[in-house]
């Protein structure tokens, strides 16, 4: 059951293209929306967490992550820096 509302307001040319889609797919204009957006949501998402490679790339991207990390002298100071949460109290 649904029952988180979502609100948004739209031009009438917007609501009108999309009511057109809805009809083509024998859908109502909410059930339309929500599952475009969800669409989009889940492709957003995936955009973060999944990437794809051909074999070089993915061989050339293996070959990095595997390699010696190069010096980095702010990352080294950076890490010597205590967290506040972690220092003694005086």
């Amino acid at each position: 059951m649904r029952d988180a509302a979502i609100n948004l307001r739209a031009r009438p040319d917007q609501r009108d293209l999309i009511d057109q889609a809805a009809a083509v797919l024998g859908k109502n204009r909410s059930d339309f929306m929500l599952e475009a957006a969800c669409e989009r949501a889940r492709a957003v998402v995936l955009d973060q967490v999944f990437f794809n490679l051909d074999a070089e790339k993915f061989r050339q991207f293996t070959e990095m992550l595997d390699a010696p990390a190069a010096s980095n002298a702010g990352l080294r100071r950076l890490m010597e820096v205590k967290a506040p949460w972690t220092a003694r109290a005086k």
